[in-house]
């Protein structure tokens, strides 16, 4: 039996001569895979599109929240975090409790206390004029109000002056963001009828979010009150600013010196905690709507797997050839694992403009700044390469088991 070496001398070959397969290069990688996707353009588009759904809803649910969430902590700043409430509760007997009139001295001196303002619920109804009937209030509060609430509270004035020492004594009025809404006033200088007589209107308020219930407010000075609304003095709600590192201390001490004979019928509330909730129940909703992005995503690669199977079936020829000119089977691997990767990438990047886009349309119609977080993005792309790693595993290992007689079959 002729060995391999006198096979080689008879035929003139050179005896150091091996057979080896060829490398593929990145690129040739990148080029057979591309060469695959362009074959079949519309398949391709298609499955890239499941992907860049899945990762575009991904994406714009993290970033809408972080926007929400931005703005959120934009306006907590800007209010502020140390802003306490007080309020009447309830007699041992259930009737309604009255804080008394000098509460408001009373707090003032309290030492971290910065500011503090009352306001009195006061027994009348504000129409736009005098022809409207009894009945339609539109829901619009007449309180009496001190001088100092906007600094309390952080309101601005969106349109006109608010109420001073010597406008509180005279029939004006200063009008909340949806009392003003609802009574058809853009502008001050208007009169209203209220309470039976006229008074002219003042000012407009910006919404207040951490007093709500001034929106929907008509609000007079109190010494008006007093004089043209039969007012009695007794405040309803005192608003309290304390030095944020002692809200927790001047909180504790708040219902005793405001009402020292009962402090349990006093309630103090932190309305910014109110504002905290709304960020925790944000986040709550932020991630159901990510596990639903997440579902896209899986539906996504599946599409991609899918597209990656019926290419093997359709391309068996391709591959039998191939396997005859000398492709390894770890070659026609790497085709296939290439193609299913860069067809997720192309739907991965597409999400991903689409995502920012999204977020970015939808923060500035709210008029949010607009936050998407880089591990999100990044995230993103790492996730669509492992499902297009994942997806076109099975495919490329299939293709790789024909043998080149099978598949020329």
């Amino acid at each position: 039996m002729r060995s391999r070496t006198e096979g080689r001398e008879r035929t003139g070959a050179d005896p150091r001569t091996e057979l080896v397969p060829a490398r593929l290069g990145a690129a040739d990688v990148a080029r057979v895979g591309a060469a695959g996707l362009r074959a079949r353009p519309l398949r391709a588009v298609l499955s890239a599109l499941g992907i860049a759904i899945g990762i575009a809803a991904m994406l714009a649910v993290v970033g809408i929240s972080t926007s929400s969430r931005a703005d959120l902590n934009r306006t907590l700043d800007r209010l502020g975090t140390n802003l306490l409430t007080v309020e009447p509760g309830s007699t041992m007997f259930g009737d309604a409790a009255r804080l008394p009139g000098e509460s408001v001295a009373m707090v003032g001196r309290i030492g971290p206390v910065q500011s503090v303002a009352a306001v009195g619920r006061v027994t009348a109804h504000v129409y736009r004029n005098d022809h409207i009937p009894a009945g339609q209030t539109g829901s619009i509060a007449v309180v009496a109000v001190q001088p100092g609430l906007p600094t309390a509270v952080g309101s601005h004035m969106h349109r006109g002056v608010w109420l001073n020492e010597a406008t509180s004594r005279y029939p004006g009025v200063v009008l909340g963001a949806a009392a003003a809404r609802r009574l058809d006033i853009r502008e001050p200088g208007t009169r209203v009828w209220l309470g039976n007589q006229w008074f002219g209107v003042t000012g407009i308020l910006e919404p207040v979010p951490l007093a709500d219930e001034l929106d929907s407010s008509a609000m007079v000075g109190w010494p008006a009150a007093e004089q043209f609304l039969s007012f009695d003095g007794h405040p309803t709600e005192l608003y309290v600013r304390s030095a944020e590192p002692s809200v927790e201390a001047v909180r504790t001490v708040l219902a005793s010196t405001v009402n020292p004979e009962a402090p349990s019928e006093v309630q103090v509330s932190r309305p910014s905690d109110a504002l905290a909730a709304q960020r925790a129940a944000d986040s709550t909703l932020g991630a159901l709507l990510l596990g639903l992005g997440a579902v896209a995503l899986l539906v996504g690669g599946i599409g991609v797997a899918n597209t990656m199977v019926i290419s093997v079936l359709e391309r068996r020829p391709e591959i039998g050839l191939r396997r005859a000119l000398g492709a390894t089977r770890g070659q026609i691997r790497l085709q296939f694992l290439a193609e299913s990767l860069l067809l997720s990438a192309l739907g991965g990047a597409g999400g991903l403009l689409l995502g920012i886009g999204v977020t970015t349309a939808y923060a500035t119609t709210q008029d949010w700044p607009t936050v998407v977080p880089l591990w999100a993005m990044v995230g993103g792309a790492g996730a669509t390469l492992l499902i297009g790693a994942t997806a076109g595993l099975y495919p490329a290992v299939r293709a790789s088991r024909l043998s080149p007689t099978e598949a020329l079959a």
